[in-house]
């Protein structure tokens, strides 16, 4: 029996469904992501799991004693307990079991009665510690805290003096150490830096019990997951594999489902011609004839499935209005602290026209404060930056700070661009999915995705040649965050980013930069390179002794990079030969299905049989191209 079953799920708010007959199953070892569009009812499907919300129907069946978990049952108390004790309530049984323990152990040392029955107590009580990790819980405790960026001198902070990302961080953690054999997880890399996604991935990856996972983050869910759910046009449907192996196999499913589509309404058209025919010569026979025929055209019908039309997404084109110098941006020796404390210092770059980089760091390390500096909202303690020649700088906010809160959708983007029409900014804002009264609605009352969106066109509209984006993908979804990504593949100017999406990076990026208090340290090509590179450094890289830049030798950097060069042009080439392949193929069975058509087919049977059996050998082989051809696009 699975764990988790879902059958014939449906749920509504008012007139609006959010989902309808929905059905999957999670076993006691899975791994599940579930995505969608924001607002297609991921959260409401956790809270119908859990019992707070009934479902208009269907059933959730649960594993007999299956614990669940869910971070909001999980909440940190914002009160005078330690950050480590609040963390440490968690093992309150434990502790409960290892004071009776030591009570007992007193007892029998003190006593000189019968101790039987305290014996026989003490041993099941030693043996249920044991069993349930009571060896270990102070080290897991400790191991947690540290793997997800708190500091251990913080961990005598009360929880009242923790931001609303540190408690939301301290949540996650009493969820993961609960004895939950089914965690639901709602966007837990929130807050996270990539340090400490690392260490949530290495720690799902070990769990023993089942989860289902909502997230955005498309690299952490290829690391986690094994199975993903998807909800789109308030259906569900379950793929095998994580996040990369669903969108091929999604691709190549819709790819399949148009093409049955097509060539059934061909078929229907087909026959349509051959009753036409037999009604015209108005024969006893012929009428049979025409009625079995309209009978296999009903067969037909009864289970073609329309294919559903493609969600609109946002569309988004960044055009400079002009050209840059080749060099771009020179900083050097910066520095910064705020009081005692020491942000970073000796920090050095060049970015020369068309590169994208990416700066990567942990939480703190003063990332976005460099952004300030460079984009002259703040200064430095030392050093100094310039621009080159004929740039224009564009700067996107992850604290959305340059929205105005007050003003609706379509007076934020008039106030920045006032000579712009009516007509024109509504068209914007529509590509932005904004679209009828949605364009006065006041961007207080908006979610962080549609506040983002909103940066976005206002960045979109300025025609800069140099992006400084800041975290751009936070609160967006996959294909908003799709979107983003193609859009700024194709952007013809220089593009400077902080991200921890690391899925992201690997697509954008040429270069790394990898921030600490000390300065910057450049690795070439995309995160998984980054990787790649820091493994493979020495364990003396790390220690206090070593240089604080180690830079890249440029012999390997250039054998990096002529490489991936390499790897590219080998890829447009099988991408050109697949294309060519497709098209070749798609001519071939337009053939065989019109050959198929002709009455003198109809009649000769083993020559029908052979066009048929050709016919689907071409269809299997077109198939696999699709499915080819998606991997290599992506």
């Amino acid at each position: 029996m699975p764990a988790l079953s879902v059958s014939k799920l449906s749920m509504s708010f008012g007139e609006r469904t959010l989902f309808e007959d929905m059905s999957f199953e999670v076993e006691s070892r899975d791994k599940v992501g579930l995505i969608g569009r924001n607002g297609v009812g991921k959260t409401t499907l956790f809270k119908i799991i859990c019992g707070e919300l009934e479902p208009a129907s269907g059933v959730v069946a649960r594993e007999r004693g299956l614990n669940v978990g869910y971070m909001e049952q999980h909440a940190c108390s914002a009160g005078s307990r330690s950050i480590y004790d609040e963390l440490e309530s968690v093992f309150d049984e434990l502790k409960q079991m290892e004071n009776e323990i030591e009570k007992i152990t007193i007892t029998i040392e003190h006593s000189t009665g019968d101790l039987t029955e305290l014996i026989a107590r003490q041993t099941e009580l030693i043996e249920r510690f044991e069993r349930d990790g009571g060896l270990t819980y102070k080290s897991r405790t400790r191991s947690a805290l540290i793997g997800l960026g708190f500091r251990e001198a913080e961990f005598d902070m009360p929880t009242s003096a923790l931001s609303g990302g540190q408690r939301s961080k301290l949540s996650l953690l009493k969820l993961l150490l609960s004895k939950s054999d089914l965690l639901l997880l709602d966007e837990p890399t929130n807050h996270l830096d990539i340090a400490s996604v690392a260490w949530l991935e290495g720690f799902l990856r070990d769990f023993k019990g089942a989860m289902i996972i909502i997230s955005h983050d498309r690299y952490f869910l290829d690391a986690v997951t094994n199975k993903t759910v998807e909800i789109e046009h308030g259906k569900c449907m379950t793929y095998k594999g994580a996040y990369s192996e669903f969108i091929k196999k999604k691709q190549a499913y819709e790819q399949a489902l148009e093409n049955k589509y097509k060539n059934d309404l061909k078929e229907i058209q087909r026959i349509e011609g051959i009753i036409e025919q037999q009604k015209r010569w108005n024969r006893e026979r012929n009428i049979r004839t025409a009625e079995s025929k309209q009978k296999e055209i009903d067969r037909i019908k009864a289970q073609m499935v329309e294919p559903d039309g493609a969600l609109e997404g946002i569309r988004m084109r960044f055009e400079p209005r002009h050209e840059s110098g080749n060099d771009v941006l020179m900083a050097k020796d910066l520095s910064k602290s705020f009081g005692d404390k020491h942000l970073f210092k000796d920090v050095d770059m060049h970015i020369t026209k068309g590169e994208r980089v990416f700066i990567l760091g942990d939480n703190g390390c003063g990332k976005t404060t460099l952004f300030r500096i460079l984009n002259g909202k703040m200064r430095p303690d030392t050093g100094e930056y310039e621009y080159g020649a004929m740039v224009d700088v564009g700067y996107f906010d992850q604290m959305q700070e340059n929205l105005n809160l007050n003003n609706t959708a379509i007076d934020e983007i008039w106030n920045t661009y006032p000579r712009m029409t009516e007509t024109k900014i509504r068209t914007s804002l529509a590509a932005f999915l904004f679209k009828g009264d949605e364009v006065y609605k006041p961007l207080s009352a908006m979610s962080g995705g549609e506040r983002a969106r909103i940066s976005l066109l206002k960045l979109m509209l300025g025609g800069y040649n140099l992006l400084l984006l800041d975290e751009p993908t936070n609160h967006l979804d996959a294909s908003s965050r799709e979107a983003l990504e193609d859009t700024l593949l194709h952007y013809e100017g220089t593009l400077l980013i902080i991200s921890h999406d690391r899925y992201f990076i690997n697509k954008l990026a040429d270069r790394v930069l990898a921030m600490t208090k000390d300065g910057l340290t450049e690795y070439l090509g995309n995160y998984d390179n980054y990787l790649e590179r820091i493994s493979a450094q020495p364990a003396s890289a790390s220690s206090e002794s070593a240089p604080a830049k180690k830079q890249e030798k440029p012999l390997n950097d250039y054998q990096l990079k002529k490489l991936r060069q390499s790897e590219e042009r080998k890829r447009k080439t099988r991408l050109m030969r697949t294309e060519a392949e497709i098209e070749e193929l798609e001519a071939a069975v337009e053939e065989l299905q019109a050959e198929l058509s002709e009455e003198e087919v109809q009649s000769d049977y083993e020559r029908l049989m052979a066009l048929t059996a050709e016919l689907e050998e071409k269809q299997s082989r077109l198939e696999e191209l699709y499915e080819l051809w998606a991997e290599l696009q992506e």
